[in-house]
């Protein structure tokens, strides 16, 4: 007699680089990026599994060194995210590799998964040797096909850096001036893997249009 094993959905793998300097201290920054990333899972763990799951990993840069504030976690099981806390220098090489080590790993995301997303916030310019980690995560082969977007908050961000981090000419860097802007450029991005996660075709990235993103009903609880 055969066995049948139960169909499982493939994972989409959200994985967001986030700035937590102490320049993110300022002007309400951490502060929308933490309500934004709690909107992103509650929206995430509502969207059906039957297609695709979704699953987040945030991996931080701030103080001594980068560091996963959250492992890579099926989004519908996430539970008790601790807000992220800004302080010391900005160690994005550091992210860039640990970026790298898990989209390289298949124990943790299998040959079977659909396209991943990396997502790179931040307000200012690396301080450690982050070059060579730039430039090996961006040649990945796993990297290059993963969708890569980016958010550069406020004037002092590298956004020559972030324009080279992308891979979507259509989806351009993200600009945001206030903490209203990181909460649209998260709900893009929400918006953008749900229609994924819903579509037949989960592999085909969705084009971002962010002024079609209003902002008039966002709910900034700080």
């Amino acid at each position: 007699m055969k066995k049948f094993a139960a169909k499982t959905a493939r994972p989409i793998p959200v994985i967001i680089l986030a700035d937590t300097s102490g320049s993110m201290s300022v002007d309400g920054k951490i502060d929308a990026m933490n309500q934004a990333l709690r909107d992103l899972i509650d929206t995430f763990s509502n969207e059906s599994r039957l297609n695709a799951e979704i699953q987040l990993s945030v991996i931080t840069f701030g103080g001594e060194s980068a560091k996963e504030h959250l492992p890579l976690t099926s989004a519908h099981i996430i539970s008790g995210f601790s807000d992220l806390q800004a302080d010391g220098m900005t160690p994005m090489g550091g992210a860039f590799k640990l970026a790298k080590e898990l989209i390289e790993d298949k124990a943790k995301i299998p040959s079977r998964a659909y396209r991943p997303v990396i997502v790179l916030v931040s307000d200012g310019y690396p301080n450690d040797d982050w070059q060579n980690s730039f430039a090996a995560l961006c040649g990945s082969e796993r990297a290059q096909k993963a969708t890569r977007m980016a958010m550069a908050i406020g004037s002092d961000a590298d956004e020559n850096m972030l324009k080279e981090f992308i891979n979507d000419l259509e989806t351009p860097v993200f600009r945001a001036d206030n903490a209203r802007d990181i909460i649209r450029f998260f709900r893009a991005v929400s918006m953008s893997v749900t229609s994924r996660s819903r579509s037949s075709t989960p592999n085909q990235p969705t084009q971002i249009v962010y002024d079609e993103i209003p902002d008039d009903d966002l709910d900034l609880d700080f």
